[in-house]
């Protein structure tokens, strides 16, 4: 499950890096910004907009302990059109956002290189941050009260392995937008597109492919996924807090690096790789290790492989 969202969210930071060429170290925020935004506005459905709880602490998503999903008997089960609304909420909220940064922030200074843009992006990572954190408060509070229904009581797998409805949405969520990515790129003039560009920038402007319109697509599919995996981490696992993007964001570096800097694919199958390795290096070594874990698996493949899985830079 953890690889699973770590692979979605890799994917708009390999499509980033390969279509602009540098790595955005806000895509990290961009992720808890789509989780608020969404569970802001679940909060809201659920909590009747303002008839269960007070609409500022409903906004808030709780900020200070005001009220929590728990109490507003907020799960994919009994409240599904507030987890359906909070999900396309934080998909649309995540574009907006990535698609402003862009024309504000980015755009300016693109010709300048990977290096200014890098820098740009680590500054406007803090901003989006702390911006969240100041509105939202720092405290980390529960969203959902999975496990009181039959219909999302867990479910073990040789009394082992613990299954919730969320796990199920999760894979279902995720499975079929890595399936929606793969189609698009391979099947759709926008796709066709896009692998042209990654693979050359230049020689693509020369055969008339629309490069700007290539870049905002980019960031758009890019955004959307990102917000929509945020929404669903924070579902899965039940808690948000303002810097679950930024804990995720290395790891999700881990996963780019691991399947091929640049490649959609990489990215999914090293998102699974490291999230697998995360999860269960725990059985053998303390749970503060798990991420050493996973970057060392990463370094080893890379011993083996320098290019990655997939390969190196390509979107496709």
């Amino acid at each position: 499950m953890r690889g699973l969202v770590i692979g979605l969210a890799g994917i708009g930071l390999s499509m980033t890096y390969s279509i602009l060429n540098f790595a955005n170290f806000a895509h990290g925020d961009y992720i808890t910004a789509g989780a608020f935004s969404g569970w802001a506005t679940t909060y809201t459905i659920a909590g009747g907009f303002g008839s269960a709880a007070n609409i500022g602490s409903l906004v808030l998503v709780g900020a200070g302990g005001s009220v929590f999903g728990g109490a507003l008997g907020i799960n994919a089960f009994a409240t599904p059109l507030a987890i359906l609304v909070g999900l396309l909420v934080a998909g649309a909220f995540t574009i907006v956002l990535a698609l402003a940064m862009d024309r504000f922030v980015f755009k300016p200074i693109r010709d300048s290189g990977g290096i200014p843009l890098l820098i740009t992006s680590i500054g406007l990572a803090f901003a989006l941050r702390y911006s969240i954190l100041f509105v939202f408060g720092s405290g980390t509070r529960g969203v959902t009260n999975t496990g009181t229904l039959p219909g999302i009581r867990p479910y073990f797998i040789d009394g082992q392995v613990p299954l919730t409805f969320h796990d199920l949405i999760l894979v279902i969520v995720a499975g079929g937008l890595m399936l929606g990515v793969h189609v698009l790129l391979q099947f759709t003039k926008l796709g066709k597109a896009m692998r042209a560009m990654s693979d050359d920038e230049s020689l693509a402007r020369i055969t008339g492919i629309a490069t700007e319109r290539v870049i905002r697509a980019t960031w758009l599919i890019g955004g959307g996924l990102t917000g929509i995996s945020g929404f669903m981490f924070v579902l899965w696992k039940g808690t948000i807090s303002w810097n679950d993007g930024w804990l995720l964001l290395l790891l999700i570096f881990a996963a780019v690096i691991l399947g091929g800097i640049g490649s959609v694919y990489g990215a999914i199958v090293g998102g699974l790789v490291i999230g697998l390795t995360a999860s269960t290096a725990v059985i053998w070594i303390p749970s503060g290790f798990a991420r050493a874990a996973a970057f060392l698996v990463m370094i080893l493949v890379l011993v083996a492989r320098p290019q990655g899985i997939f390969a190196g830079r390509s979107t496709a």
